[in-house]
């Protein structure tokens, strides 16, 4: 741990005030004041500059020193004892070794005693280590030169080994001083540990966490943490996961203050997707589709609509790639699309983006309802938007208005004149009946479902088309859903990013910026996006490539086989959540009456928790159309006494789309049936295994409690659920964690045999308690 601590707190433990140590401390610290913190660092150059400050420049000047307060100290005392014991007129005779007085030998010589006070010297040593052998090296010559001017040989032998022998002592006493340093840098850990025990813990936990992070943030032990999820009814072992609210009530217990912690993906950092204020929403033109059979007039009733004539450029009379285009209805802007075969609509609404808001069905007068008529009101259904039938060739003499209006009831489309909520407008492409008429109702429409959005924010919005420009590199057709988008933008587009370089209304004319469903024609991006792609303008062009990057990763996992989509063999395991579960199904077969009938006996499948949804009806083979709408929704197909084209399987066997041909509609009937019990709810009940008794209990602290059952009758296995009961009260219920014969462990133990038992939770087990032993197992009526 980093040691920590305040300058006034180190100026009153060395008993200096804060400009005594600022003094002793050196420039670096002049501008220290009482709360700043020194680090670990800077207490050690304090503390070198403290002791080099006050250390002797030599032994003997430190020597000398001490000698000299000492001859100080003694003659005060003896002064005083003098005078107590009134001796004070004899003076003692003091000298270099602390005084002498002559004795007689018994030969009659006289030599002098030298009488030694014992002088103790405190060396600082904090600085650095000490070296002995140095100061034991000054000592002799000091002795030596002591004893120079008189004293025998061995007297001053004796004097040399005494005196290296008291240092020699003095020094092993005085060895732990070395560690004085290390000493207090324990002290002030103790005390930055005291300072952060008294100070609140902060720990940031996610939605979800283990019990061992937790402990590790927590700064406890895992057993610490577990014991108080115990306490709060929880059992969890040190990997299993805890949700927050739970992790949040074991920090509080433990003192802890609880910040939730939220990861933000690079996705929800460039951007927004918060919901705009009310007040910042202005009105914007509706986004109209114009869908229906091939040569009903799809583009000629638009080409009408905008006064201009594409018709006659186009190939056969089929319109080659898709328009949008922008026109004035009165004093209001529409929008309009053209899809051709309705790609790029199911594109779009399989990728969750429903960028239209009023869906034009146009239906000849004289055809009526077509397979590819069926195939727009099944998209329209599934877009979830709005439509209006405009019945077109009226100026045709074969036309048959109300024939058209009978058939669309047989759809769900009752027109509003027949007490339903569809408006059937009649109108001529050719000769511009009724156009009024129709564009007065999509005004009205617009205008009852107030549609807005805000210009003032980043641009958002769809991908229309997109294709690769040999001589502009990859084009971009996009329609504004939301915001404001400018030259110079950085956008994405699925996993294609780029910056628009060049932007085009529907009229050619180069422009600066584009509101809500505005279409418009950009270039500028690295790579051509997919038709349906949503487009996001950002404002980091660097994590927005990375987010691409990780676009594109994903992209690759899927493709590999990542995704699963729905069978009839996996459908129990794919269905959502939900009280209502659907199982949507497309019929195709050779005939109208056997698709019928087809779909009249799937639908009578259903139940009450299953629904069997027929998306789509028709005649002929499974076509790419089928395949796309099928992967827009999820759904199987299914067909009698047909064949898909070889596009068509290719595209299938791509996307995952499973696809199951019959020639006997009660073999299909049958499949459909076994894979809606498959949906069911699935329901249980409990198998008896066997019973044992506990007659000891083990408490083994790398285990855990341990029960020594005898099993009374049946079977006890490793995957057994057990019932714990108590004088017939059943007290919990749990899992077999371990199940042991000796030390071995074992799959089952039968009757008449011994085996040691430990719950997965559970552990409070008494002796006499039963082990009731059971399974459940799955059963349907």
């Amino acid at each position: 741990m980093i040691i920590k601590i305040r300058f006034g707190d180190l100026a009153k433990d060395l008993n200096m005030t804060n400009k005594e140590l600022i003094a002793a401390a050196g420039d670096e610290f002049a501008d220290a004041k009482h709360t700043t913190v020194l680090t670990e660092q800077q207490l050690n150059r304090i503390f070198d500059r403290l002791t080099s400050a006050n250390m002797a420049k030599d032994f003997s000047a430190y020597l000398g020193t001490e000698a000299k307060a000492e001859s100080v100290s003694q003659n005060g005392n003896s002064a005083k004892n003098g005078k107590q014991n009134g001796n004070s007129n004899k003076p003692k005779q003091q000298n270099g070794n602390g005084g002498s007085k002559p004795k007689q030998n018994n030969d009659g010589n006289t030599r002098t005693v030298v009488s030694k006070e014992r002088v103790t010297h405190v060396i600082d040593t904090s600085a650095a280590v000490v070296d002995i052998d140095k100061y034991n090296e000054k000592y002799e010559n000091i002795a030596q030169a002591s004893k120079a001017s008189g004293g025998s040989m061995n007297t001053r032998k004796n004097a040399q080994q005494s005196n290296k022998q008291k240092l020699n002592q003095r020094s092993k006493q005085r060895k732990p001083a070395k560690y004085a340093r290390e000493t207090e840098a324990e002290r002030l850990q103790r005390i930055q540990l005291e300072k952060a025990r008294q100070a609140q813990l902060k720990v940031s936990i996610p939605d979800e966490i283990t019990v061992g992070e937790l402990a590790s943030r927590l700064k406890v032990t895992a057993p610490v943490v577990i014991k108080k999820l115990m306490s709060l009814g929880v059992m969890a072992s040190i990997s299993e996961t805890v949700d927050f609210d739970t992790a949040s009530l074991v920090a509080d217990e433990l003192g802890a203050k609880v910040e939730h912690e939220i990861h933000v993906t690079i996705e929800e950092r460039l951007i927004d997707d918060s919901e705009d204020n009310s007040g910042d929403l202005v009105e914007r033109p509706a986004v109209v589709v114009v869908m229906g059979h091939v040569d009903h007039g799809k583009t000629s009733l638009l080409d009408y609509i905008r006064n201009t004539h594409v018709t006659a450029g186009e190939a056969g009379g089929i319109t080659q790639h898709i328009g949008a285009y922008r026109v004035m209805v009165g004093d209001k802007s529409v929008t309009f699309l053209d899809t051709p075969g309705h790609e790029a609509f199911t594109s779009m609404r399989a990728r969750g983006a429903s960028i239209t808001d009023i869906a034009i069905l146009v239906v000849a007068a004289d055809d009526g309802i077509m397979p590819q008529t069926i195939e727009a009101i099944n998209h329209a259904k599934a877009a979830g938007v709005t439509i209006i039938v405009a019945i077109n060739k009226i100026d045709k003499p074969t036309a048959n208005v109300e024939r058209v209006k009978q058939q669309l009831t047989e759809y769900e489309l009752v027109p509003e004149e027949w007490g339903g909520d569809i408006i059937c407008v009649p109108v001529s492409a050719v000769t511009g009946e009724g156009v009024d008429n129709l564009l007065e109702m999509l005004t009205l429409v617009s205008e009852v479902k107030e549609l807005k959005a805000n210009p003032d924010r980043m641009a958002k919005g769809a991908v229309i088309e997109a294709r690769l420009d040999k001589g502009r590199g990859p084009i971009a057709t996009l329609l504004v859903q939301n915001g404001t988008l400018h030259s110079g933008d950085v956008i994405i587009a699925g996993t294609s990013v780029g910056r628009v370089r060049l932007m085009t209304n529907d009229h050619g004319e180069k422009i600066e910026s584009a509101g809500p469903s505005t279409p418009v024609e950009i270039a500028g991006l690295v790579e051509v996006p997919e038709a349906g792609d949503t487009f996001n303008a950002v404002e980091d062009e660097r994590l927005a490539r990375e987010l691409v990057e990780q676009r594109r990763s994903a992209v690759q996992q899927e493709k590999w086989g990542s995704g699963v989509k729905v069978t009839l063999d996996n459908l129990f395991s794919q269905i959502a959540d939900g009280e209502l579960k659907e199982l949507p199904i497309i019929v195709k077969a050779d005939v109208q009456g056997t698709a019928e009938a087809v779909k009249q006996s799937l639908e009578k499948l259903s139940n009450d928790e299953v629904r069997v949804k027929i998306i789509h009806t028709g005649v002929g083979s499974v076509n790419m159309s089928d395949i796309m709408l099928a992967e827009a929704a999820g759904a199987i197909i299914v067909g009698f006494n047909i064949r898909p084209d070889p596009t068509a399987t290719e595209r299938a066997e791509q996307s995952g789309v499973e696809m199951r041909m019959y020639r006997v509609i009660y073999d299909a009937l049958d499949d459909v049936s076994a894979a809606l019990k498959g949906m069911l709810a699935p329901k249980y009940r409990e198998q008896e295994q066997g019973r044992a008794e506990v007659r000891e209990v083990y408490k083994i602290s790398s285990v855990g409690t341990v029960a020594g059952c005898y099993v009374q009758n049946g079977v006890m296995t490793r995957n057994s659920l057990i019932r714990v009961v108590r004088d017939g009260i059943i007290v919990h219920d749990d899992k077999i964690q371990s199940l042991r014969r000796f030390k071995d462990d074992v799959r089952e133990v039968r009757e008449g045999f011994e085996c040691g038992v430990t719950l997965e939770k559970f552990a409070d087990i008494k002796v006499g308690d039963i082990f009731e032993a059971y399974i459940m197992e799955e059963y349907r009526d």
